[in-house]
């Protein structure tokens, strides 16, 4: 398991710009725009880890700004922590087992999500290229909110 990066969501793109790079010293080393999504994704890394972020997209601060305005209250903002993982249906299978709620399964061989005991969302991402569908997570539905 490796960190990724932890997604906050922004109100304003050009105030939280100014605040991570301008005042806090960030730098932006990428940025996705998804019309069908309707939002705007912003990776930030700290000037001693842009190499790293380069090589590896990792550690990294993702600024998510959703096109339709919403207002964020009780911690919304905070979107969730990501960790790349060698074999996402073991993970899952492990986590389960466990007694953890596969709350976004990983029906892509690609992507899960989970949730903490506080209810931070915390996203898993295959390793690499994504992993043949496979059931039962392939058929799997989601639970609860991720």
């Amino acid at each position: 398991m490796r960190y990724l990066h932890t997604m906050v969501r922004v109100r304003d793109v050009d105030e939280s710009l100014d605040f991570y790079c301008n005042k806090f010293g960030l730098e932006e080393v990428r940025r996705m725009e998804n019309e069908k999504g309707r939002y705007t994704l912003i990776f930030l890394a700290a000037p001693a880890d842009k190499e790293r972020s380069a090589a590896e997209r990792a550690p990294e601060l993702e600024l998510t700004y959703n096109w339709d305005p919403e207002e964020y209250t009780g911690g919304r903002n905070f979107g969730h922590l990501a960790y790349v993982v060698d074999n996402i249906y073991e993970t899952c299978q492990r986590l389960a087992d466990k007694g953890v709620v596969i709350n976004r399964p990983p029906r892509d061989g690609h992507m899960a999500f989970v949730r903490s005991p506080d209810g931070i969302s915390i996203e898993l991402i295959q390793k690499e290229t994504a992993l043949a569908k496979q059931e039962p997570w392939s058929s799997m539905p989601n639970t609860g909110i991720w």
